[in-house]
């Protein structure tokens, strides 16, 4: 595999050291860091359009409606089959 070296801040070096874990390298160390942030959505935050935010907010408001309708009629079945159990 092909490497690049880099130059950073000595204190930036000391804080990356920190973050190595046993006999990790640090290029194993950014990948493991990196690929926290990447899995990270608040990393994500503005990647999305004001159009495609508010369709996306939709969509999840349409949703949460259907599971609280869903949850609804099961607890009236519920209801029902106690009532009919006494």
């Amino acid at each position: 595999m092909a490497s690049k070296n880099i130059g950073i801040k000595e204190d930036v070096y000391e804080r990356l050291k920190a973050h190595k874990r046993g006999d990790e390298s640090f290029s194993e160390t950014l990948d493991r860091i990196l690929h926290e942030l990447d899995s990270d959505w608040r990393t994500h935050v503005g990647f999305l359009t004001e159009e495609e935010a508010a369709d996306l907010e939709a969509e999840v408001a349409r949703g949460l409606e259907d599971a609280d309708d869903s949850f609804d009629e099961l607890g009236n079945e519920i209801d029902e089959r106690l009532s009919g159990e006494s």
